[in-house]
Parts: C-alpha cells; structure tokens; sequence
C-alpha cells in the first residue's frame, strides 16, 4: 500500500524478536516502539498504581507468609511479565507525551480489568470489536490522533488501516508475540500452512494468523489436543474435508483448500498457551504425517517450533514446583479472558481444588465466600461458600502475566481475612 508521506512502508524483522516498519521519515515520525524517553516521569505513577507491601514481603520471606494456622506460598514466578510491563509502561508514556490529544487504544491493552479501568481513568479510549471475530471501526480517528497498540498486536489490515489514517502509533507489541510472527512468515514464505495451537477469536491468534496472509499463505487454528487429532484425522484419511471444514469455518483462512493446504504444515502457538499441550499438538501432527506420508515427507513437509514466551513457561514451571511441595488449595489471579492465567488454572485444577478469581472482590471474607471461574469450563461462574477447609492450611497463590502486584497482595489480605486474620503488613 501507499504509505502517508508518499513512501513505500514494508513491514520486517530485526533479530527474533524486534518488529520494525521501514518507511520514508515522515512515517517514521508517527511510529513508536521503544517509548519516548518518559519512563523516569512515569514511573512513581506507575509504582503508586499496581506495586504492592504484601507481594513484597513475601518476595523478602522466601515467597511465604504464615499467620497463625494458615500459611501463604506464593509461586516464584507470577504476576507482571516483561512484555506486559513495556506495554503498561508505554501507555502511560504515550500519555504523558500527549497530554491534549485524543488517545485511542485497539482492544484491551492486556486481559486484566484493573489496568484497563485505570486507563480509561487517563483518559484513553477502548475500541471494543462488535463481535469477536469482527473489526474494530476506525472512523472515529484522525490524523493528530494516537494510537495505542496493544502486547497482543494487532492484524495487518488493522495495521494498515492506522497506517493509511496516518494517526501516530505507539506499537506495544511483545517481543515473544513478534517472535511467533517471524515463524508464521516463514512458513508462508516456504509454502507451508500455518497450524497455530490458540483460540480463533484471540487478539493475539488473529493477528499471529494475519501474517500468513501477507506471502498469500494460510493458516488453521486448533483450540486443543482433541481439534487437533481431527486435523491428524483428515491427514490419514479418516476424516472428509467437508466435516473438517464444518468444524473450523471459523478458524482457518479465507479460500483454505485442506486438499491443497495440509499437505506442508508448520505448528505455532498463541505464547500464553499450556505449553506441554502445544508441545504434544505439534509431536501429534508430525506422527500422523509420517504414519500417511512417510518419514520422508514428515522431514521434508513439517516443521514445528517451541514458540510459548520464556514467562509463560516460567510461570507455569512455578507453579508446578509450588503443587510439588504440596498445598491443600489454590487461588489463581488474572482476568477471566486471560489465557495465561487460564493456563495457570488448567494445571493446578489436576492436583488440587483450585479457584480462578478475576479481582480481589471475587473473596467476600464476611460471608467466606468466593467468586470464581471452574478451570476449563467455558464461559461459567460459580460461587462457593466452604472453598478453605478448616484447621491448618496451606493455600498456593499465583497469578497471570496481566495481573499486578496490589492486586495479588489484596488477594492475600482477604484469604485471611475469611480465616479471621490480618496479614503483617
């Protein structure tokens, strides 16, 4: 496309995890993603905002707290990761930068309501798609408008679209999301389709998927182990193109021929997936491509890669240590849409009982009550008036890379307070 300024924008990569666009200097003026040079201006606000005593008294406790018969473990990896700090952080920049200007943002920032909240507080405005799977309306932008784009990224049609509005971006897309991208190019470069382990309908799968798109490549989206052994159905000839495209219309690219667009397959991931299952899709996939083609063809026509980010891993590695030492329940913080947090509730809900709070309102200690999601139960809620045991009890805590550290530390305070207890600090 033509970009504003009468230069030619081409989008690539540098190194494997930076994204950059390369453009006239006119372009380059209204594209951002390294800040502004404000985050020693913004960081006592930011601090004020999400830091919390509690999460740091456990951190300086060997991430326990006891008080009285209930002890608190808190896993060494939770919370805030990097990407999601750079893209709060940049945020806040972009709104010191721009303190009288219009400030749109695509989508949520992150999946956490607080953060969202606090910026709409700041004064900038969430696009909401109409549907899940719709497009966001852009009408409402002008050029001296800015716009935020989200740790998820964003497609390129709506990247383009920005582009040709000629509004300034601030890009917060995390490194590992970009990563993936570079994957999925190739494999549209090297004429193989795109098999992404996500949910269709997630900011950051939509946008991953849309790269195939710019080599005319293609894609097919899995939700779970069980989509994807009818993928592994259809390779070995036990399942008929038309009844693998009744179940994933929804999820594959426009004009997707699987006749023609299984035959070379390279797996990928939405980053804040269960990594051991996103490691068994791709295991599955490649076995049922020899067990039809041949070893050969599996050499020659499959590619796989380990794509979940280093936090997501590290998060979940932590929390499976924490179940080892042993806890009788679990509490889980993080947005009900959040899908690392959604991860982190799937693993522990195999050992012990485990509670997926949103907020720490979800825990009312007056009438010991909590408010939570069932882990892997779609779209449900559920409260529960005898979630911790009497007598002595450990109880696990962790939290999503989209939840901060205030948040976490409420969390404990009203754990204890349903016990008739106050945390020390």
């Amino acid at each position: 496309m033509g970009a504003p300024g009468g230069g030619v924008m081409a989008l690539s990569y540098e190194g494997s995890t930076r994204f950059t666009t390369m453009t006239s200097p006119s372009d380059a003026s209204t594209y951002f993603r390294k800040g502004f040079g404000l985050k020693s201006e913004v960081l006592e606000e930011l601090a004020a905002d999400y830091d919390g005593r509690i999460v740091d008294f456990l951190r300086s406790n060997e991430y326990t707290l006891t008080v009285e018969d209930v002890t608190i473990r808190l896993a060494r990896e939770f919370g805030f990761c990097y990407g999601v700090e750079r893209a709060v952080e940049y945020a806040y920049q972009a709104r010191r930068k721009f303190p009288d200007r219009r400030i749109y943002l695509v989508g949520e920032i992150i999946h956490n309501p607080h953060v969202n909240d606090r910026l709409r507080e700041m004064g900038i405005v969430i696009l909401v798609r109409p549907e899940p799977t719709g497009a966001f309306d852009f009408g409402a932008i002008q050029t001296d408008d800015v716009v935020i784009m989200p740790a998820f990224g964003v497609t390129i049609d709506d990247f383009a679209a920005l582009r040709a509005v000629g509004c300034i971006l601030v890009d917060t897309t995390c490194g590992s999301v970009l990563n993936v991208w570079k994957r999925v190019d190739a494999y549209a470069r090297d004429g193989f389709t795109a098999l992404i382990h996500g949910k269709y309908y997630h900011e950051e799968t939509r946008a991953t998927a849309s790269q195939a798109r710019k080599h005319d490549g293609h894609y097919l989206i899995v939700r779970n182990m069980d989509e994807a052994r009818l993928v592994c159905d259809y390779i070995e000839g036990r399942l008929s193109p038309e009844s693998l495209m009744t179940t994933f219309a929804e999820a594959v690219s426009p004009g997707f021929d699987p006749e023609r667009d299984l035959q070379r397959i390279g797996v990928a991931n939405q980053t804040t997936m269960l990594a051991r299952e996103s490691l068994a899709i791709g295991e599955e996939v490649g076995a049922a491509m020899a067990r039809a083609r041949g070893d050969e063809a599996r050499a020659t026509s499959f590619r796989s890669f380990d794509t979940i980010c280093s936090a997501t891993q590290e998060r979940q590695d932590a929390v499976s240590e924490l179940l080892a030492e042993g806890v009788d329940v679990m509490v889980v913080i993080g947005g009900f849409n959040s899908s690392n947090t959604i991860s982190l509730a799937a693993l522990c809900a195999d050992r012990v009982p485990t509670y997926h709070i949103e907020t720490s309102s979800a825990i009312e200690p007056e009438v010991q009550t909590i408010h939570f999601r069932p882990a892997l139960i779609k779209h449900t809620e559920a409260d529960r008036s005898d979630w911790l045991p009497a007598g002595p009890l450990r109880v696990g805590v962790t939290a999503g890379a989209s939840t901060p550290n205030n948040k976490i530390g409420d969390v404990v305070a009203r754990i204890l307070a349903t016990r008739g207890l106050r945390a020390p600090v």
